[in-house]
């Protein structure tokens, strides 16, 4: 496999196939005893300090409400 000078290289067909990675999809890299694995990323991720408040809220308010509250 070859790297560009860009970093980039093609994943082969075959392990695209077995990944189910088709345009669009989110892969990563993840590091275990020094060996790299490519991940296909089912859920993105998302991380910062409001992760754990996310898809939590219930109220039933548009956009517009709720910056009307914040700014009162």
């Amino acid at each position: 496999m070859h790297v560009t000078a860009k970093g980039q290289v093609t994943i082969p067909k075959n392990v695209r196939e077995e990944l189910g990675i088709k345009p669009g999809t989110d892969i990563d890299f993840r590091e275990n005893n020094g060996r790299f694995y490519i991940v296909r990323i089912t859920e993105p991720t998302v991380t910062g300090k409001f992760n754990k408040l996310r898809g939590i809220a219930t109220v039933k308010m548009t956009t517009d409400e709720i910056m009307t509250l914040t700014r009162e």
